[in-house]
């Protein structure tokens, strides 16, 4: 099984650790796209800096962002999962699961990154600026970069499993699943009012967070979007399981609280 995460806006900088191993992380098969990323984006922000925080969406208040940019290739790393901040994280809580979820959390869980293309919960990243619907000079879009190199890299991660797909609409678009729509789950979180349902952004991020941990928790291998709706509800959600598509089959998990 093989979980993918969106990424946070939000991110803690590490304060000390080594920089970053371009060469050491994991699916080599995706370094030289992640290098050609990395070259644009501190390239723009060295060179124009005024300019890369528009490009960036950097907030006036924030200059440090494009000074992190620039400086990425000597700044200091953590663990992915010390540097994912917000709310999907921090219901996730990697750091006080059990030592067997810890284990399978590094093996199953990747987050879809816009620097990275995938990176897993234990590699050690810096903290950087770079949304997924961000254009760059030298690199042009990055959803279109993304969707040209990132194939292999989920293939290889995947491997025979099922792939539970987290990801928000943005980072959706950096790789579709239409050759493994069988075996793909897209999970969407409802929140449901007086018989009415609509996506809520802390609901659903927190729910994404606690389902995660829960299948990390539990050692469930479902193999199909049908076991991991049967895992799920076994857990206490409530599942409504969608048509098959071309890019997989959703689950729609309904909740009424956070």
């Amino acid at each position: 099984m093989l979980i993918l995460l969106p990424p946070s806006e939000g991110k803690t900088a590490p304060r000390r650790g080594a920089p970053l191993d371009l060469a050491g992380l994991d699916l080599p098969v995706l370094t030289r796209a992640r290098e050609e990323v990395i070259e644009a984006l501190v390239e723009c922000c060295r060179a124009d800096p005024a300019k890369a925080a528009e490009i960036l969406g950097v907030p006036k208040s924030q200059p440090e962002l494009v000074d992190r940019n620039a400086d990425l290739l000597s700044s200091p790393t953590a663990r992915a999962d010390r540097v994912y901040t917000g709310v999907l994280y921090e219901a996730l809580g990697a750091a006080s699961l059990s030592t067997a979820a810890k284990t399978r959390a590094a093996r199953r869980v990747k987050v879809t990154s816009s620097l990275f293309g995938l990176v897993g919960l234990a590699e050690r990243i810096p903290a950087y600026r770079l949304s997924g619907d961000t254009a760059l000079p030298q690199l042009g879009g990055v959803q279109a970069h993304w969707r040209r190199h990132l194939g292999p890299g989920v293939h290889e991660a995947l491997g025979t499993g099922l792939l539970v797909d987290l990801r928000s609409g943005t980072y959706a678009a950096f790789w579709r699943a239409a050759e493994v729509a069988e075996r793909t789950a897209t999970v969407r979180v409802l929140h449901e009012i007086g018989g009415v349902r609509k996506v809520v952004s802390h609901f659903n991020k927190a729910t994404k967070g606690r389902i995660v941990r829960a299948l990390l928790e539990s050692g469930a291998q479902p193999r199909t979007p049908a076991e991991l709706a049967a895992v799920l509800t076994e857990l206490g959600w409530r599942v409504e399981v969608g048509p098959a598509t071309k890019n997989g089959t959703g689950l729609d998990v309904i909740v009424s609280e956070l």
